[in-house]
């Protein structure tokens, strides 16, 4: 099974008719999609109310891809909200309880920063997120190259499976050790998610540039590349794992929601609806999807 989907909602305008209040798109959202990452949880706890909102706004059968909190993978350095790692831990699993007790959570993902390398100290790091979590699906994304070096990406990839972690697969820009290969490699038997993010080198390195965020994602996938994942995604599921989430980030030109319809497409899936404004998405698709 693939479950196609989008980074957030708030930014794809393309799918919602003009002037949709930002209270409305996730239920607009979710006529097309079955499955969401959540982007704002990275930036604080929220509030559980807050995900019995978004709940009661979306199908039974829609399922969550909730990012970690920020001080949970080590992007905050400065002074804690919290008492201590345990406490953070626990006001992120108290917040999250809602999705899990309607049994619509994917999984938790952690995405780490540039600087989380391999090394003991952080293999060490991720033992421990993964009793703090319980037993809670969690997924893992690393940003440097040394997770898969020659010499330790099979190391990694047991030592996923061995501690429960779901692999994410990448698409990205190529652009040093910031960046990591795509490794069509599961680690748990029900589940992988493969993130999409562009393949912009220029703006995927410019971290201290004052447009960083409006460049890093600028892409849009062609339909070569495209139909180049549809047999990748294959060769994961032949490899052993039950469903792929394939998530779209490639979103600083709005170009996400377009990619994730048009693989839609490639693979031979319906979305629920059609955006409002598809002849703009599609020009001259419009028959593709009857």
């Amino acid at each position: 099974m693939i479950r196609i989907g989008l980074a957030g909602w708030g930014d794809h305008d393309d799918l919602y008719p003009a002037r949709t209040p930002a209270k409305d798109k996730l239920a607009w959202y979710a006529k097309y999609f079955n499955m969401v990452e959540v982007d704002s949880s990275f930036y604080a706890v929220l509030g559980d109310e807050v995900y019995r909102r978004w709940l009661a706004e979306t199908p039974p059968d829609f399922t969550f891809v909730i990012k970690a909190y920020q001080g949970m993978t080590g992007h905050s350095r400065g002074k804690s909200l919290f008492g201590g790692p345990g406490d953070m831990f626990q006001a992120y699993l108290d917040s999250i309880q809602p999705v899990v007790e309607a049994g619509r959570l994917k999984a938790v993902m952690f995405q780490f920063p540039p600087w989380f390398d391999c090394t003991p100290e952080h293999v060490r790091q991720l033992r421990a997120i993964r009793k703090w979590m319980g037993d809670l699906p969690l997924a893992l994304e690393f940003r440097h190259q040394s997770w898969f070096a020659a010499d330790n990406q099979e190391r990694t990839l047991d030592f996923m499976r061995q501690e429960r972690w779901i692999h994410i697969v990448c698409d990205e820009p190529q652009a040093g050790q910031g960046s990591v290969p795509t490794v069509l490699e599961p680690t748990d038997a029900e589940l992988t998610i493969v993130r999409m993010h562009g393949r912009n080198a220029a703006g995927w390195s410019q971290a201290g540039s004052s447009n960083w965020r409006e460049i890093r994602t600028l892409y849009r996938y062609s339909q070569e590349e495209l139909a180049e994942w549809t047999e990748m995604l294959n060769q994961v599921l032949d490899k052993g794992t039950n469903e792929i989430c394939m998530i779209f980030n490639n979103n600083s030109g709005g170009d996400a929601a377009v990619n994730a319809l048009e693989m839609m497409g490639l693979l031979g899936q319906s979305p629920r609806a059609l955006p409002p404004r598809q002849m703009d998405l599609f020009g001259g698709w419009e028959d593709g999807w009857s």
